[in-house]
């Protein structure tokens, strides 16, 4: 079995005039002789999530793979960082990625180019098995290929849902944002449903939010959500200031 470990939450916002925050979920997984990233990351997560690792003993050496659940820049900039990493990317994501021009939502395109070009990706298929007891599964909506995947852990079964289901809201309603295809991402929202409907147990770990679960078909928290700001306010008698975001 994997241990998992949130390494960082995701935090379910976007700011009001600094396009988007991009405070995605990345997830720590060790068992089965690997040890896993699930999702990377934006460039603003470098430093903190070498630091993380360094935390749980985990050198970028020490990093054997990398699961990716799309192409978007705030889950993918960091996949450089771990040089002996394989980096499993959706087949159906990766295509579509790298042949859209520059300029297209959220794709960072050197980092897709990257992708598409290097010899240590794995391009894994829906219900494709890329790691020991880690199942991919099609969730498209949010991007044309996006995968979700379902893992065996010691705590139980877990489902990264990256951004096929960003959030609490959009769990509980079923009314997906930020998406290029509305009516696609409402049917993987369903489908997410359905397995948890099914299997009271598994935990949902969204690209952008706290672990959530569901439970009678009520959608349940199995953990907190935390997030703030420290910033330099004019007029303060302090250097700064910390604005708690879940306050």
């Amino acid at each position: 079995m994997y241990e998992l470990t949130i390494l960082f939450q995701g935090f379910p916002g976007r700011s009001t005039c600094h396009g988007g925050l991009g405070w995605s979920t990345v997830a720590l997984l060790q068992g089965h002789g690997e040890t896993v990233l699930v999702d990377t990351g934006g460039y603003g997560y470098r430093t903190p999530l070498i630091e993380q690792l360094a935390e749980h003993g985990v050198r970028r050496s020490d990093v054997t793979g990398v699961i990716l659940t799309h192409c978007h820049w705030d889950h993918i900039c960091n996949f450089a960082l771990f040089p002996n990493a394989r980096v499993v990317v959706p087949r159906p994501d990766l295509d579509w990625a790298v042949a859209q021009p520059i300029g297209t939502w959220e794709l960072p395109e050197f980092h897709v180019q990257e992708l598409a070009k290097a010899e240590h990706v794995l391009r894994v298929e829906d219900g494709g098995e890329p790691l020991p007891q880690v199942h991919a599964v099609a969730t498209p909506g949010h991007t044309p290929g996006h995968f979700a995947y379902h893992v065996a852990t010691s705590g139980g079964p877990v489902l990264f849902a990256g951004d096929a289901v960003k959030n609490e809201y959009e769990l509980t309603t079923g009314d997906p944002d930020m998406t290029l295809d509305a009516a696609e991402s409402r049917r993987s929202i369903e489908k997410v449903r359905d397995m948890l409907r099914a299997d009271p147990a598994l935990v949902l770990v969204p690209g952008h939010d706290r672990l959530l679960g569901m439970r009678d078909g009520v959608v349940v928290a199995h953990s907190e959500l935390r997030a703030g700001v420290r910033a330099w306010l004019p007029g303060r008698t302090e250097p700064t200031t910390t604005v708690d975001l879940c306050d």
